[in-house]
């Protein structure tokens, strides 16, 4: 009987046209104070989400999950490979040779990593064979000095496929003409698209080639490796470098893009947190519509009790109206929030096409668009949180309406 004449009158009460306009107001500006709370609160986690995803497939599908270095070069890295394999999580190994250097192309100069990989290995521990923007991995022969670029480099070099690039390596030799720099000549063979910020500073070639420039005797660095989870690599480095006879180093993606990492982590939770307040906020304000209907309908209340009403009657007509403004609130939040984080990635294109800038520039930032990734679990705790909070918004006001004293409330009547 309870919830029946709580839920009646409530709904009742919440669709009747209100004499006081200010309160009708106040309950819009409150409904719409949730929807925009719980529809940036989607948007921006669901943004975030889309980074930590970015972050997870491009950049550590390009930079090694882990890698295995040792003193000198590694001649015999096939046994070596065939050994980390049999480690439990490690799904795939490559021989690397790396370096720094500069590029230098018609007066234009620009610091590069350079990569020596073995083309055929490089499809087991790298995306990079699925982000080949032009030319091809197998366009990299030993002896060749072929290159492949990322494609914001080739852009600054002023670079297109079948041009030469002179390569300075940081080391200089001594010649009866006195010290000279150590000059490479590439052909630039094949172009990469990431879109991260590996496209404006790495390069890469047949693995031969960086050995012979580092004076390396043809043979590998380290072996660089893909595990089958990423969170494990610091435990999984530990485990190979332990199972290796020689002194074998590791190192992982910890130390050289766990900070990015981390920061993104931190990032979503502070968001979520300071937008969480705005939705506390808005739904706070359901405190103060409520307050006000309380006191235009003293004289309803009165009669309501008169009728013999329960004061847990009157409470609940109260939260009713509350949960009402609240739910719809929420739900309409919800859905524009989802509809926006669905096409988010289209939308920014758009806009900076329409005004012709670049929000996410690739040359500051690590992804040069803006990616999203909805999580239903994100979805369920912002609804449910935003629920909570309407909750208790609106118990105060309905305690307050189930104190009003009937005589007190009929006296002016």
């Amino acid at each position: 009987m309870y919830q029946s004449i709580a839920l009646t009158i409530g709904l009742r009460y919440t669709r009747a046209k209100r004499r006081n306009h200010f309160i009708s107001f106040i309950s819009l500006i409150s409904m719409l104070g949730l929807v925009l709370g719980v529809a940036v609160l989607i948007i921006v986690l669901s943004v975030m989400n889309g980074f930590d995803r970015e972050l997870r497939q491009r950049i550590l599908g390009m930079v090694p999950h882990a890698t295995v270095q040792i003193a000198q070069p590694i001649m015999d890295w096939q046994s070596v490979a065939q050994e980390v394999l049999k480690q439990p999580g490690v799904i795939g190994a490559a021989p690397f040779v790396h370096g720094q250097g500069m590029f230098t192309h018609k007066g234009r100069v620009q610091p590069v990593l350079f990569h020596g990989i073995l083309p055929a290995a490089e499809q087991h521990v790298s995306i990079l064979p699925e982000h080949m923007h032009q030319g091809s991995l197998d366009s990299l022969q030993a002896g060749e000095f072929n290159l492949i670029m990322g494609d914001i480099l080739a852009r600054h070099m002023g670079l297109k496929l079948g041009d030469k690039v002179t390569l300075i390596m940081p080391e200089a030799s001594l010649t009866v003409a006195g010290i000279i720099p150590r000059l490479k000549r590439f052909t630039l063979t094949g172009i990469f698209k990431v879109g991260a910020e590996l496209d404006a500073s790495l390069a890469i070639m047949h693995m031969h080639d960086a050995s012979r420039l580092k004076r390396l005797g043809g043979g590998a660095e380290g072996l660089r490796l893909q595990l089958q989870d990423l969170f494990a690599a610091p435990v999984i480095a530990k485990s190979v470098a332990s199972s290796l006879s020689g002194s074998y180093w590791t190192s992982d993606w910890t130390h050289t893009h766990g900070n990015l990492f981390q920061a993104i982590q931190l990032e979503r939770r502070m968001l979520a947190l300071l937008l969480m307040l705005i939705v506390a906020v808005a739904a706070f304000n359901i405190v103060s519509t409520l307050v006000m209907l309380v006191v235009d309908k003293q004289g309803d209340i009165a009669i309501l009790r008169t009728l013999g009403a329960t004061p847990g009657n009157i409470m609940g007509i109260f939260i009713v109206q509350g949960l009402v403004i609240g739910v719809v609130g929420i739900l309409t939040g919800v859905l524009l929030g989802l509809l926006v984080a669905f096409n988010i990635t289209e939308m920014v294109a758009w806009l900076e096409q329409l005004f012709g800038f670049k929000v996410l520039s690739a040359d500051v930032y690590f992804i040069s668009y803006f990616p999203s990734q909805v999580k239903l679990d994100n979805i369920l705790l912002i609804a449910g949180v935003s629920l909570m909070l309407t909750v208790l918004a609106t118990l105060y006001p309905a305690w307050k309406a189930s104190r009003v004293d009937p005589a007190e409330a009929l006296r002016y009547e």
